[in-house]
């Protein structure tokens, strides 16, 4: 138990190969130790509240093999890894579902990218769940942030009230006569304005080549930090939080996992970073 725990320890802080060398073991054993513990860890998992999820990608060595990770959106945290992408990933997690005690009907709201897959998996496996696209998501919450913006502002400005409706809705979907309160209002040195560009600017985001799409976020998120509208600062740490997140944890799995031999290895790395799993073992001491 004693040599267990400090194995633990050690891959918790270092990849498992650098660990390995430390302990002078082979690494064989030590995923042995590694995989029982996160394993029993993983099972005390209870899924039976789970209601909204995301479901999440990342190639697993060089873009040649993926995993795709379900994760708990309210609580942020891994339930299920499994290696591939696609419609069968969904059918795999209903049935992890079903053998922790839960059902595919407690699931209310799924959160994913436009992939057909996905799509098709989820009206499949999970009927009864909306779905929600990320591009969707966001732009709601920049809606939100627009609005609440013009909230603040229109108590020194009086032209804006009542003009709740220029601003969320497509410039195409407006009435004539809105159309050209928006087109006297948006160039304006109004805060509105300004943050009504921001909007623009990340409806742009979702149709920007792919190669290009992470610089163009960041360019973003800079931009709405450095407008001094405290709802469009707040949207972009969100943001920026929201991107880090679990693909911060899964790079940071990567590196501890280096070394690994199989996707297997990576899930349980991923389950233990992600989720910062608290195990017993870990509680021991090393002896001397």
């Amino acid at each position: 138990m004693q040599f267990e725990a400090w194995a633990m320890r050690l891959m918790a802080e270092m990849p498992v190969n650098a660990a390995a060398r430390e302990l002078r073991e082979h690494d064989t054993r030590m995923w042995r130790i590694f995989h029982h513990y996160v394993g029993k860890a993983m099972d005390e998992l209870d899924l039976t509240r789970v209601k909204q999820i995301a479901i999440d990608e990342t190639s697993s060595r060089r873009g040649h093999r993926y995993i795709t990770l379900f994760v708990d959106a309210e609580a942020k945290t891994v339930l299920f890894a499994t290696e591939g992408k696609g419609m069968d990933t969904l059918e795999r997690f209903k049935e992890h579902l079903s053998a922790k005690g839960a059902s595919a009907g407690q699931i209310e709201d799924v959160c994913c990218d436009m992939s057909p897959a996905y799509i098709r998996g989820i009206q499949d496996y999970f009927p009864q769940a909306e779905i929600t696209f990320d591009k969707f998501h966001v732009m709601k919450l920049v809606n939100e942030a627009v609005d609440d913006v013009r909230i603040q502002e229109q108590k020194q400005a009086p032209e804006l009230k009542h003009t709740k409706y220029i601003w969320l809705k497509n410039e195409s979907n407006l009435k004539s006569g809105q159309k050209e309160t928006l087109a006297r209002l948006k160039d304006s040195n109004l805060q509105t304005g300004r943050a009504y560009r921001l909007k623009l600017a990340m409806q742009e985001f979702w149709t920007t080549p792919h190669i290009f799409a992470d610089v163009y976020l960041r360019e973003w998120m800079v931009w709405a930090l450095r407008s001094q509208l405290t709802p469009m600062v707040e949207l972009a740490k969100t943001i920026k939080k929201h991107e880090e997140g679990i693909n911060g944890l899964v790079q940071a799995a990567k590196r501890r996992a280096r070394g690994y031999r199989n996707v297997e290895n990576l899930i349980a790395m991923v389950y233990m970073t992600a989720n910062k799993l608290r195990m017993p073992v870990l509680g021991a001491r090393r002896a001397h």
